[in-house]
């Protein structure tokens, strides 16, 4: 047994001596502390510059310069040190925003359901439609969900986010139910925290019994989703408002068509609304009491402290001629709500960080910060124009949609090119400007003369009116998109 032993001992520190033999060290052991060149993720860096940036959060920089790395943004300002390797996007004379927060919407990651990494699909054409109008991310269902072309993997921001629950006037033992569940969990709740205490002294305490809890009011009641209802009606409303205040919780209202009526209800229970400025109901005749949808209802519910997301009528891309109503006037209903006394910051905030909010995702997306993704899109214009056309889509640091790159856009009104001054022409990469006259001296052999240029005529006077003159001059003014117009040389006549 001992001779094995020696032989075995032997043996390995041959292994370990033949490297050596032939002149070569033994390869170091792998650490397991250490990650695997392999495996390691690739460093990028992406910058925006020259952009007028809305932060989102009230604040504007002008001319400045976002800076993210590996899809976060790294850092925000003016004259700031790139890595080598950095790609840029100049986006001088154009507007930079976070990219646009859709509520909810259907159709854009095609025929997708909560399973999204098994249905997504990345190259649909809707999705580049959303990218075409500034949404970067949406609710799809319960869930929050990016716009990533051409990959799934990290797509999805978050799941299991509303416990949706009906109230209605029409179902008075539906209310009286759901009051019961929410009675008899909070009854639980209270039972739950005081046997916890007391389980610290005495082990053998049992555990109060779940009887006539309900599982979504305790996720809700713990803060675990998000309690989410579906009514527009006065009563409904109100009903919903006292229900939040005596447990506690912070409900969503989906549609909130007579929230306008009750607003200030609404702000104390801390209620979070979804409305859509273009929403049109008729006050029901048989009440005296206000009633009915009003342009102003996103203006009055936001003076309340109620949130406002705004949402469109139809969730999805229409191709059948629904101009301006469904997902893609995002912007326009935005712009409606405006009309109606919504501050514009408000308005901006309803398709960004406050639908983040209202997903759970605003420590990710909704706003330009440091830390956040880096979901931007750039425009030519102010963002709840109906002319504006959004130019670039960043997804985590990605250009994710380019107008002029795209079929849908790129022919209604492109971006202006670098333009040539004539005599001249583009030079090739590596080519230097040759210098006057070396051209033509080269093929001829001798040097071109200099051409003398041409002596400058005054301008003629204007006709006289009175004791004053003009000269004709060129009238030349900005439009609202930054190009030039030049006009004719006109005599102005002053009296």
């Amino acid at each position: 047994m001992r001779m094995n032993r020696i032989l075995g001992t032997l043996a390995l520190a041959s292994l370990f001596l033949a490297p050596l033999a032939r002149g070569q060290e033994p390869e170091p052991a792998a650490d397991p502390k250490k990650p695997d060149d392999k495996h390691k993720t690739e460093e990028t860096w992406f910058a925006v510059t020259g952009g007028d940036v809305y932060t989102g959060d009230g604040s504007f920089l002008r001319g400045a310069t976002v800076l993210a790395h590996n899809g976060k943004i790294e850092r925000i300002g003016f004259e700031l040190d790139f890595p080598a390797d950095t790609k840029k996007l100049d986006a001088t004379g154009y507007r930079v925003y976070p990219g646009l927060v859709a509520i909810s919407s259907s159709g854009l990651l095609g025929n997708s359901s909560s399973e999204f990494e098994d249905t997504i699909d990345p190259f649909s054409q809707r999705m580049i439609l959303g990218l075409a109008s500034g949404i970067t991310s949406t609710g799809v269902g319960n869930s929050a969900v990016k716009l990533e072309r051409f990959r799934i993997a990290g797509a999805v921001l978050r799941d299991r986010i509303y416990s949706t629950f009906s109230w209605s006037s029409r179902n008075p033992s539906g209310k009286q139910g759901l009051r019961d569940k929410f009675r008899a969990t909070a009854d639980y709740m209270r039972e739950y925290r005081d046997w916890e205490e007391k389980v610290k002294k005495d082990k053998e305490l049992k555990e109060p019994p779940k009887k006539g809890v309900d599982n979504a009011v305790l996720s809700v009641l713990r803060g675990d989703t998000i309690a989410k209802f579906n009514a527009g009606d006065r009563d409904d409303l109100l009903g919903i408002a006292r229900l939040a205040q005596d447990y506690g919780f912070r409900p969503v209202i989906d549609g909130c068509q007579e929230g306008w009526t009750v607003a200030d209800e609404l702000g104390r229970a801390g209620a979070m609304a979804i409305v859509t400025a273009r929403d049109r109901r008729p006050k029901d005749e048989h009440q005296v009491i206000e009633g009915g949808t009003n342009i102003q209802n996103a203006s009055l519910l936001y003076r309340a402290g109620v949130p406002i997301a705004i949402a469109v009528q139809q969730t999805g891309v229409d191709l059948s001629g629904l101009v301006g109503r469904d997902i893609m006037g995002l912007t326009i209903e935005a712009g409606f709500a405006v009309r109606g006394g919504l501050p514009e910051a408000a308005a901006i905030a309803s398709i960004t960080i406050v639908p983040a909010r209202l997903l759970g995702v605003s420590h990710r997306v909704g706003s330009i910060e440091v830390g956040k993704d880096c979901d931007l899109i750039i425009t030519d214009g102010d963002l709840l124009h109906y002319n504006t056309f959004v130019q670039w889509a960043i997804v985590d640091g990605r250009i994710a949609y380019d107008k002029q790159k795209e079929l849908f856009f790129a022919q209604i009104r492109p971006r202006p090119e670098p333009t040539v001054a004539v005599g001249e022409r583009k030079l090739d990469k590596g080519e230097s400007k040759p210098e006057a006259g070396k051209d033509e001296a080269d093929k001829s052999g001798e040097e071109k003369p200099k051409e003398e240029k041409p002596k400058e005529e005054k301008p003629k006077e204007g006709r006289e009116v009175g004791a004053l003159a003009t000269a004709p001059r060129l009238i030349a003014a900005p439009n609202r998109n930054g190009y030039r117009v030049g006009g004719k040389p006109v005599a102005r006549l002053t009296e």
